[in-house]
């Protein structure tokens, strides 16, 4: 069967369905392989079978530590560089038998991991995944990556006073529902039940936050609690200088973070654990590997903070008023607004952008709402300028209506017709071009850098920051 080859792929991603490498004959390249959406392809095999079929394909979530792309397309993160060691142990063990393995990255979002591993849409876990019975239960693990794992309290700075597990009684921890932190505080809640106490208010964060963005959002004070490994909170320590870290509250203890593969795989768990035993966190390759992720971004800032609060109060009402004639979420609106002037009125930038929402003139004119030195006219401006973003660019595209928000700020960001060209190729890439998250964001950082990454994240983080002060009575 003949393919056309498209070369210089960025993700790597194959088409595997229907094509088989004779035993004598090395494939192509990993950067000439043609690329679709791998999570259709469905294949299930031992390393053995992986070595002859000559790909294997490792699932992990895209962030901060993992697995991320810089600007170019380079892949990095402390997974990738692990499994592109193992890959080349491999087929340095192989290279006799005139054979070559490729290890293909597939970004997945953390709560299809185990699911998509088992459903034979990927080969290898490569996650800070906590080994537990519930887990051992659908797939086996490989010798430990990190041993004795703690699972801790983290707060801002400015966070309430903790002494005790007890003293989270009735109040909000923010975390990821689909990690191990969350059984953790269902675990400790049935406790407090016992002792009649108030449980602990779990609030879910939205399933594309990691660990590293709701540490972020702790640092930020967008967040007052959350539950993160000890290893992995004081890695970010270094960074995130305003969390605090409770090493007497401890969750969880003991625990295992390991490789995740399918069961009966016993070739694939013999070279894991030869290769984890070798490389783990602690070991001189992991630890190097570690500390070259400590890198410096645009972090999110205090939009909670008591003084903003009074800001987002005073400008809830004309928000509110705007989004709703515009039919937008008043919340993403206002954090917008956040993220371009801290809701300041009177900010100008240097290339003369005006207000709360940083309209520069000649666009004010355009939208015709009126003088944009006032207020109510600058948020009117923004939100408007928006819902057209919407409605020349999105409203026909089968998105969700969150999608199209965050995809008119990519574009109020780096121009619609650059959106519209990251949107075009993640499709050929294998992504879906309808989803900013995990999909065209990853295509936007390879291409363009961070700042519009950075900036649709930022949004979604005020945004998610404003909805649990309104949430919680004690905030309100």
């Amino acid at each position: 069967m003949r393919l056309k080859i498209i070369k210089n792929i960025g993700f790597g991603l194959l088409l595997l369905i229907g094509v088989s490498f004779q035993s004598h004959a090395l494939p192509p390249s990993a950067n000439e392989l043609i690329t679709i959406d791998a999570q259709r392809i469905v294949w299930k095999g031992d390393l053995d079978a992986m070595i002859q079929r000559r790909i294997v394909r490792v699932l992990l979530p895209y962030n901060k530590t993992l697995y991320f792309l810089d600007k170019g397309g380079q892949q990095r993160g402390l997974m990738y560089d692990m499994m592109t060691e193992f890959e080349q142990n491999l087929n340095k063990q192989i290279a006799s038998k005139n054979l070559k393995l490729h290890f293909i990255f597939v970004p997945t979002a953390r709560d299809r991991l185990i699911p998509d591993l088992v459903a034979g849409k990927g080969d290898i876990i490569a996650a800070d995944l906590t080994v537990t019975p519930e887990r051992k239960k659908l797939i086996e693990f490989s010798s430990p990556i990190v041993s004795g794992v703690r699972e801790i309290i983290v707060t801002s700075a400015n966070g309430p006073t903790l002494n005790s597990l007890e003293d989270l009684s009735g109040k909000a921890v923010f975390v990821n529902p689909s990690t191990s932190y969350a059984n953790s505080l269902k675990r400790l809640n049935a406790e407090l039940i016992k002792q009649k106490k108030p449980p602990i208010i779990i609030k879910d964060a939205p399933g594309i936050f990691e660990t590293e963005d709701i540490l972020e959002m702790v640092n930020a004070n967008l967040v007052p609690i959350t539950v993160s490994d000890y290893y992995l909170a004081d890695f970010w320590k270094k960074t995130f200088s305003n969390i605090r870290i409770h090493e007497n509250l401890v969750l969880s203890s003991g625990g295992d973070i390991a490789f995740g593969f399918r069961k009966n795989s016993p070739e694939l768990k013999k070279a894991l654990d030869a290769f984890t035993d070798k490389n783990k966190i602690g070991s001189s390759f992991g630890n190097q590997k570690l500390q070259a992720y400590l890198k410096t971004v645009k972090w999110v800032k205090n939009s909670t903070d008591p003084t903003e609060l009074k800001k987002f109060h005073a400008l809830a009402s004309i928000f509110q008023k705007y989004s709703s004639q515009y039919q937008i979420d008043w919340l993403l609106m206002t954090a917008q607004g956040y993220q371009e002037s801290r809701l300041d009125q009177n900010k100008k930038s240097k290339v003369g952008a005006i207000g709360v929402m940083q309209i520069m003139p000649a666009t004010g004119k355009e939208l015709k709402v009126g003088n944009i030195d006032q207020v109510n006219n600058n948020i009117n401006g923004g939100i408007k300028y928006i819902r057209y973003l919407i409605d020349q660019y999105y409203s026909k595209e089968p998105m969700t209506d969150l999608n199209k928000v965050l995809f008119a700020f990519a574009a109020y960001n780096a121009g619609p017709t650059r959106i519209q060209q990251l949107r075009v190729e993640a499709g050929k890439r294998g992504l879906n071009p309808n989803i900013w998250f995990d999909n065209v964001e990853r295509i936007a950082a390879e291409r363009i850098g961070s700042e519009t990454v950075q900036y649709v994240s930022n949004i979604y983080k005020y945004s998610v920051a404003y909805k649990l002060v309104l949430e919680l009575p004690s905030k309100k």
